[in-house]
């Protein structure tokens, strides 16, 4: 059962996935630029259990963390899973010799990249695979129909559960759902980037889950000075006030913050219970317009 220190509760997509809306992002299990092994192993491991020590019921991952580093270590530390934990993964990017992130939306490398996730995090199917499309912040113009297709060819077959998209715009989840259900979208949004807020209210109604990430990134030095101050009148955290905005902006919206150390997670999860008031967010919403 999720901690009543978990805020907003939780939020179901789909019948049988029911996830808390503070999540946790993995992504920093890896090494330096997500690359290569942490420093500190042990602490991974310890971070992951703390998760779950918490409540937390949606962690967020992929076999290109590291690569493969991330999964191995999820499996180390949770495997078997609680019967009430989510792994949320993503494909269709690899990482190449010198860490960066060229796509891989074949349809042999999806496969490959569906079948190395089951394999690595000790799966017979995926709770929901994420088709990353677009680039690291931005969608990509265009169809998606032949990647999304393969995912839903999976989907059938037993090997996963549930679909989302990542970095996509309105028409192209409009064009996923011609094919198959989509339970998530995951795009770039904050306080400061704030293109999807119409995106989010249509997927609001259709009962599908948003998840932002880089929750602090594309901040210009005045709209993080502006962060900052609201947050130094509210005795908290920027990161806190950052992810308690998310989660009062809309009930569809889940939370995958991320960290490699225990003492930060716990932090995160403290702060974003923070209740903003009204003044508050209204010089919040501010933001965008600087």
């Amino acid at each position: 059962m999720a901690s009543p220190l978990l805020a907003g509760g939780t939020f179901t997509p789909a019948p049988g996935l029911t996830l808390t809306r503070i999540g946790y992002g993995a992504m920093q299990l890896a090494g330096p630029h997500v690359f290569g092994p942490p420093a500190d192993r042990d602490e991974a491991v310890a971070v992951l259990r703390e998760v779950v020590a918490l409540g937390i019921t949606h962690i967020d991952t992929s076999d290109y963390y590291g690569p493969f580093v991330t999964n191995e270590i999820i499996t180390e530390a949770l495997h078997p899973y609680p019967a009430d934990l989510h792994l949320v993964t993503k494909v269709g990017a690899l990482r190449d010799a010198e860490g960066n992130w060229p796509k891989a939306l074949a349809p042999d490398q999806l496969r490959r990249a569906v079948h190395d996730n089951l394999d690595r995090l000790g799966l017979e199917a995926l709770d929901v695979v994420n088709l990353r499309v677009g680039g690291l912040d931005a969608p990509t113009p265009g169809s998606l129909a032949e990647p999304f297709t393969v995912l839903a060819e999976l989907q059938q077959q037993g090997l996963i559960r549930h679909l989302g998209v990542s970095t996509v715009t309105p028409e192209q989840l409009a064009e996923a759902q011609t094919i198959a259900p989509v339970v998530e979208v995951q795009n770039f949004y904050n306080i400061a980037n704030r293109s999807d807020d119409d995106f989010i209210d249509a997927l609001a109604a259709q009962g599908i889950a948003y998840v932002p990430y880089f929750p602090l990134g594309g901040f210009s030095p005045l709209q993080s000075q502006t962060l900052n101050d609201v947050a130094a009148r509210l005795d908290a955290r920027p990161m806190a006030v950052a992810l308690a905005w998310l989660l009062q902006k809309s009930p569809n919206i889940l939370l995958i913050p991320g960290t490699s150390k225990v003492a930060h997670l716990r932090e995160n999860v403290a702060g974003a219970a923070l209740e903003l008031p009204a003044d508050a967010v209204a010089e919040l919403d501010g933001i965008a317009g600087e």
